[in-house]
């Protein structure tokens, strides 16, 4: 309790630390400056309570918390699912990043309330708990806090997590802190995880799992539009198109030093022209993680020597030049369809990597780094399949690349595959919707 406690106290003080930091980061996504009074418990009257929204009426919310954009693309299949099972349900939505604001709009249906995160102050999980007052509390894959497991317990609501993951890494930090972690994963209600390997860990850390549901990103359904128009575009072209998908800071440059080396002993001339060369025979489309870094990204690739043409000028289909640059949010599916092969953002660097399901389902192979303990099993999944290959880093993943555009059978292999395990691996969703039916009716 002491600990607790004191971590109270740090997050009260932190409040206006907390303020400044979404202020400053307004600047760059606005989305962050609207509403901050909802994080810390407090809610306009435009924001209708249980009392006033529900009264007379048999229907209830059920709070769904994904955080980011990557929780909110996975929560879709999952929530139309409650839907389905519980009748009389409506949508609670949180997040508490700008991204995940942004696209769990598209989620809502009349009815449903779209709010952020609670603040991890008593005072503020209060308020956000009295004043929706939710039958249910469904946490997306990693989103376990402290002060939100104590309040919900208090408040006898029960809290879940569902499409749970827990690295080694993650683990590791935990048992750091086991004072604050080992009761707040001892006080959700139950757990649903996405692996075996996820169950383990999570027992170690005495949460109860009730069961290993599998991944809810399987289940999603690429845009049909947008696949079509990806589709479309590519085969207006006369070259390979090579994704690197949800890159993360410091692996652009890793790339674009690569691209440099790779044609300089053969040129007597300047690093410009070897960008032009190997920009003939294959088309580099980089697709940054977070949008705040989309102008840096733009930046260095011009300083590096290459040209660049960004999704958000293009009108009809894409501009000429060394590199394209992604700079637009959702469009996933598009740039996989446009593509020939993926680099996967974030296993480059000591990151854990991005979700490479969504280009499994797209049919686009990935290429990715070592580092993809963030998304392990997926991982493990692609590679026994042949939906994704491993290399130790930029270098090989180029040179890995090129050869594939080379072999074109077996780059169609990897097509399949990458189709294949997709549909191997659905439902997830509806398994973990039902338990928490179960679990509803029980209690």
């Amino acid at each position: 309790m002491i600990m607790r406690f004191l971590y109270s106290l740090l997050m009260w003080l932190l409040q206006p630390v907390t303020r400044l930091r979404l202020r400053l980061r307004a600047r760059a996504e606005p989305v962050y400056g609207e509403r901050v009074a909802e994080r810390f418990g407090r809610y306009g009257d435009d924001v209708p309570s249980a009392a006033s929204a529900l009264a007379g009426s048999s229907d209830f919310y059920v709070w769904v918390h994904a955080v980011s954009l990557g929780e909110t693309r996975a929560a879709q299949a999952f929530i139309t699912h409650l839907r389905e099972v519980l009748p009389g349900m409506r949508l609670l939505l949180t997040h508490g990043t700008a991204t995940g604001r942004t696209q769990g709009r598209a989620l809502l249906q009349p009815g449903d309330v779209q709010v952020w995160q609670p603040w991890d102050t008593p005072g503020a999980v209060r308020r956000f708990l009295a004043h929706f007052q939710p039958r249910v509390g469904l946490l997306v894959e990693t989103e376990v806090w402290p002060n939100m497991v104590a309040e919900c317990a208090k408040a006898n609501m029960p809290l879940c997590l569902v499409n749970a993951r827990l690295s080694e890494k993650s683990l590791r930090q935990a048992q750091r802190l086991a004072s604050l972690a080992l009761p707040a994963y001892r006080g959700l209600r139950a757990a649903w995880a996405q692996s075996e390997g996820d169950a383990q860990r999570l027992r170690q850390l005495g949460a109860t799992v009730l069961g290993v549901a599998g991944n809810f990103k399987f289940d999603a359904t690429p845009d049909a539009a947008q696949l079509a128009r990806g589709e479309a575009w590519r085969r207006m072209l006369t070259r390979p198109v090579l994704v690197f998908a949800s890159s993360r800071e410091g692996e652009e440059a890793r790339l674009l030093e690569v691209l440099n080396k790779k044609m300089a002993p053969a040129l007597a001339n300047t690093a410009h022209a070897a960008t032009k060369n190997i920009a003939s025979s294959v088309q580099w489309l980089i697709v940054p993680r977070h949008p705040q870094r989309f102008d840096a990204v733009a930046q260095l690739c011009q300083e590096q020597g290459f040209s660049v043409s960004r999704r958000s000028h293009w009108s009809d289909g894409p501009e000429a030049a060394d590199i394209w640059l992604g700079d637009s949010l959702g469009e996933m599916a598009l740039y996989f369809a446009l593509s020939d092969l993926a680099l996967l953002g974030g296993s480059f660097e000591v990151l854990g990597g991005q979700n490479l399901i969504e280009a499994a389902a797209c049919g686009c192979p990935v290429v990715m780094g070592p580092h993809t303990f963030n998304f392990a099993q997926a991982a493990e999944l692609a590679l026994a399949t042949g939906a994704a290959e491993e290399v130790q880093d930029m270098a090989q993943a180029v040179d890995r690349c090129l050869a594939l555009l080379q072999s074109p059978a077996n780059l169609q292999r990897a097509r399949e595959a990458a189709l294949g395990l997709g549909q191997a691996h659905t439902g997830a969703a509806r398994r973990t919707a039902e338990a928490v039916r179960q679990l509803l009716s029980a209690a």
